[in-house]
């Protein structure tokens, strides 16, 4: 297992409440679960998150995952398309372990994969969707976050809840 995939591991829940989907870890080396990509930041802002942010990111039984096991960010955009496909059955195969109560995709281009994923896996949620908080679309991937968070199912004090 890699270093990345290691790192994510270890702040999986125990029970997953809500599954967030990105595209891939970045090219560039930063990751999510490193602190330093800007979907961290623009998470950890859109959830008003403090230093502790990832493990009450944890506590709460949120999780990110990616659709592509590889970066695939500076790819052109057919070889994109093409792992993103290609990552259809590795995805659904994750979704049939985690089980998520909801899903939250982070970037509106890896849809109909997820959507394919998660019909292979046998999921019947409605997925939330935002654009991804890059090149202009943070305002929007706020303003969808804020609508999407006092939806979503989360584990307060041991027990599954929903934030109010």
């Amino acid at each position: 297992m890699s270093y990345v995939e290691s790192l994510r591991q270890s702040f999986r829940p125990a029970r997953i409440t809500t599954l967030f989907i990105g595209e891939s870890t970045p090219r560039a080396g930063t990751f999510f679960y490193e602190e330093n990509s800007k979907l961290f930041y623009a998470m950890q802002k859109a959830f008003c998150g403090q230093e502790d942010f990832l493990e009450d990111f944890k506590s709460k039984g949120f999780y990110l995952d990616d659709l592509a096991s590889e970066p695939i960010n500076n790819l052109a955009s057919k070889g994109r398309a093409q792992l993103r496909r290609n990552s259809i059955t590795s995805l659904s195969d994750r979704l049939k372990i985690y089980r998520p109560d909801a899903i939250v995709i982070v970037m509106r281009a890896i849809k109909p994969m997820v959507l394919k994923a998660m019909r292979e896996a046998g999921l019947s949620c409605d997925p939330h969707c935002t654009p991804f908080p890059t090149f202009g679309n943070q305002a929007r991937f706020n303003e969808a976050m804020t609508e999407i968070i006092p939806n979503l199912p989360f584990i307060k004090s041991g027990t599954k809840g929903n934030k109010k």
